[in-house]
């Protein structure tokens, strides 16, 4: 912030005064960078210098090498899964991590459920971190699988070499046609 041009005209002239408003401009742009950091790390969603914090109070294994995004997900994952682990729960956290529709198919006489991302093709970007969540919230006796989606030759039987061509071998499974 200029300080300088808050002032009347008359010291626009005064190297001392434009010398002491330079200063206190910057300490006060120094104090509002302070304060909006500050704010920034009292949430999730902007922490950075203290998600290692945010990962000891819920019990998170500190992973300083991981991405902060990376980091986020696991947090806001593990905070919506504390409590009673229920299919509605499993389905909310999953599509934290897809950023689309997932199903729980439970398969109680073989102890285990399966995740099935109905909402997107390929696997997720952020599996890893789905499946150590996922292993962090769930029921100990209960094994999890995962379903994915790609397209079939049949899907893409309408496209033309040309229009083909235009993708790699993994986009022409995820695309959405």
């Amino acid at each position: 912030m200029e300080l300088i041009d808050l002032l009347p005209p008359k010291y626009d002239r005064n190297i001392t005064m434009q010398t002491l408003q330079k200063l206190l401009g910057k300490a006060t742009d120094d104090l509002e960078n302070g304060l909006s950091n500050t704010i920034s790390e009292c949430f999730i969603s902007t922490a950075s210098s203290l998600l290692s914090r945010y990962e000891k109070m819920f019990g998170l294994k500190v992973s300083i090498s991981e991405s902060d995004a990376f980091r986020r997900e696991r947090i806001t994952a593990k905070m919506s899964g504390t409590g009673t682990v229920t299919k509605a729960m499993l389905m909310d956290v999953a599509s934290r991590y897809s950023n689309g529709e997932v199903e729980i198919t439970e398969d109680a006489p073989n102890h285990k459920f399966t995740v099935s991302f109905v909402g997107m093709l390929g696997i997720p970007q952020n599996m890893d971190g789905l499946k150590m969540t996922i292993e962090e919230i769930k029921p100990a006796h209960l094994a999890a699988e995962y379903e994915y989606f790609y397209n079939t030759w049949n899907d893409i039987s309408h496209m033309t070499w040309d229009e083909a061509s235009a993708y790699t071998w993994e986009g022409i499974r995820t695309v959405n046609l």
